[in-house]
């Protein structure tokens, strides 16, 4: 093992007696609780000074041992089975950093909250599946249940929507919350590269994983998203009801076709609260340039609530990394420290709300239709009857040049629909004998 900073015994802090010491358990000791340990030890004084207490990490557990890490810890406990630091006599709280939605993570979580330990996690997407009944048992035995850094990295958005616009009622939680897309639809429309192409290199640079079917396909924002609508709108962790899709269909003439519009694409999560359900979507949208949230380009997440009383709030910032994800684990580590807790969702487990989904089938908004349509007499006609039909009206069109007898790109941007109405034009133009390929469809955020 490469030694590098030490976490200092509590054996040695005499200024302290045992119960003004934390005592910390971290299970899994990759990226980020590397960065755990490290900013325990870097920070240690400032981090004493603030809590009125020492934080001594008194145990840790990885899947291998003799992993060689940048840090030491000869004075921590180690166990082989994070589930048996869970139940160890010399942890009053348990960081889970394991990450999976089941497995080890979801048994070293129950636990360690059925042995009364506090909780600190950055998984969201054991939260997104089962972070009701963990935040019922946390309620039940009186322990805290924190995961600041499962949403946005480093971030504060959660502590943020719970405590600092707790007076307000939340209209609409929208963001990008999954830097990996960002990133790729960023280098996409610089570099006017295939989508392919980006993945690859994002994937040499470390931001996307080698399986990167959670970012691109929609997953990983939208377990983030889960969280967020669930905390703002005060209702059931329901991940089952969020509308996803990803970012793995689009291509470089999407991006420069919407840059002409003058938009930008991005992938968005979604969430508001209507007569007809609380709405959660993920999903690539248009967005104008002029706007905020247009502007967040690269790794960086972004998060924007708007209150009744407070009004728009944006939260911009590293999504995850080492760093940023160790201050979001430490932030929530200070706050048991210092004595303060909250149910988990703000609202407490038995009052959350078990509140109907929006269907998708009744959005209603603007639709950016790409077409790849042979250039004949008569092509055009077809398409925008399909369209009167449905009572659904072109806003703009691009086609140029001439090419007849081939293939040509027909680009499109409609006025206000209902999603419904959409689904049946595309389904019936992709019908159409002129249409050569299934339409490309992005829906527009105008914000």
């Amino acid at each position: 093992m490469r030694y590098g900073h030490r976490i200092t015994h509590i054996a040695a802090k005499s200024e302290f007696l045992l119960s003004d010491v934390l005592r910390i358990g971290i299970a899994g000791l990759g990226t980020v609780g590397g960065g755990v340990i490290r900013l325990l030890s870097e920070q240690e004084d400032l981090l004493t000074q603030r809590c009125g207490r020492a934080l001594a990490v008194t145990a840790i557990s990885a899947r291998d041992r003799n992993k060689p890490r940048d840090f030491d810890m000869p004075d921590a406990t180690w166990y082989d089975d994070a589930v048996a630091l869970a139940q160890a006599d010399n942890v009053d709280v348990v960081v889970e950093l394991i990450g999976g939605e089941d497995g080890p993570a979801r048994a070293t979580v129950e636990t360690a909250l059925g042995c009364g330990k506090h909780v600190v996690t950055a998984n969201k997407a054991l939260l997104a599946v089962h972070g009701g009944a963990l935040a019922e048992l946390a309620e039940k035995v009186d322990r805290t249940l924190c995961y600041e850094a499962a949403v946005c990295g480093g971030i504060p958005v959660i502590k943020a929507m719970r405590e600092g616009l707790a007076a307000n009622r939340f209209e609409r939680i929208y963001g990008i919350l999954n830097g990996t897309c960002n990133y790729i639809l960023t280098k996409m429309e610089e570099d006017g590269a295939e989508f392919a192409a980006v993945l690859a290199e994002a994937q040499q640079l470390g931001y996307a994983e080698a399986d990167p079917s959670f970012d691109i396909g929609g997953i990983d924002a939208a377990h983030k998203l889960t969280l967020l609508a669930s905390l703002a709108y005060g209702c059931q962790v329901q991940f089952g009801d969020v509308f996803i899709e990803g970012i793995e269909d689009l291509t470089a003439s999407d991006i420069r076709f919407a840059r002409e519009l003058g938009y930008r694409i991005k992938l968005l999560g979604l969430a508001r609260r209507t007569d007809t359900g609380i709405e959660r979507r993920v999903h690539p949208c248009l967005v104008p340039l002029r706007t905020p949230i247009a502007e967040v380009n690269g790794v960086t997440n972004a998060v924007v609530a708007v209150g009744n009383y407070a009004g728009q709030t944006m939260f911009v910032g590293p999504g995850a990394g080492a760093e940023p994800t160790a201050s979001s684990v430490i932030a929530d580590i200070v706050d048991i420290a210092r004595g303060l807790a909250m149910p988990p969702f703000a609202t407490p487990y038995s009052k959350l709300e078990e509140a109907a989904a929006r269907p998708m089938d009744l959005w209603q908004g603007a639709y950016y239709v790409r077409l790849t349509v042979l250039d004949q007499p008569g092509s055009m006609a077809g398409i925008t009857a399909v369209m009167a039909e449905h009572s659904v009206s072109i806003d703009s069109i691009i086609q140029r040049g001439r090419a007849p007898g081939a293939a040509v790109p027909v680009v499109m941007l409609t006025h206000k629909t209902e999603e419904a109405s959409m689904t049946r034009v595309l389904r019936e133009i992709t019908a159409l004998e002129p249409v050569t390929e299934r339409p490309r469809v992005i829906r527009i955020e105008r914000f």
